[in-house]
């Protein structure tokens, strides 16, 4: 009979289901990626109007959640076609040869109630740096379809130059024409991924 025992612990385990996070996927349509850069005298705003993420959100325990999020450089909008080109040339973020802007993170610490620092890879020009990201959760609430959905939010400041964005132009006045600091906001409207059947024998 004690021989039995290791094969008996080993069926248990195997027939125990093992509880996995929720899968969120992110509602772009509910959601942005914004961004605001000195120009001489005033701030100019710009946005992304690509992106993607998923966050798999535990939340008996946050710590053991992550997040992945890729944003397309192409997408670059800021109201000026002139602009925007020039935004995606060689100058600035090279978008036929660096076409996204990634982050995935490493770890999750609470620093209150709802408010997170989620720490991770940031990938912008080809450059990855370890970021923290102040992150609000903003509640779960079922939509009118029956959707199970979650709101998250961040903004950050961020130095072009540490991810080799340089160009820039001196003026006669003296300073430069932008701003070497980047003000950026993500908003987050995301629905939970719904369980697959299981597959019919």
């Amino acid at each position: 009979m004690i021989r039995k025992l290791p094969t008996l612990a080993a069926f248990v385990l195997a027939a125990t289901p093992v509880l996995a996070a929720d899968t969120y996927n992110v509602d772009k349509s509910h959601s942005e990626a914004v961004f605001q850069v000195r120009h001489l005298v005033n701030k100019v705003s710009g946005r992304f109007r690509e992106f993607s993420g998923t966050i798999h959100a535990d939340p008996a325990k946050p710590e053991l959640s992550s997040v992945e999020f890729t944003i397309k450089t192409a997408s670059i909008d800021t109201a000026n076609d002139n602009r925007d080109k020039d935004l995606r040339s060689a100058n600035f973020f090279d978008v036929e040869k660096l076409p996204e802007i990634t982050f995935k993170s490493a770890k999750i610490v609470a620093t209150s109630k709802d408010h997170y620092n989620v720490s991770g890879t940031l990938t912008i020009h080809g450059v990855a740096k370890d970021v923290v990201l102040p992150v609000t959760f903003l509640g779960f609430v079922k939509d009118p379809w029956g959707n199970e959905r979650a709101g998250f939010e961040t903004s950050t400041t961020l130095n072009r130059k540490d991810y080799g964005i340089i160009w820039n132009k001196l003026l006669d006045s003296g300073g430069t024409l932008l701003g070497d600091d980047v003000s950026v906001s993500i908003n987050l409207e995301t629905v939970k991924q719904k369980e697959s059947a299981p597959a019919a024998k």
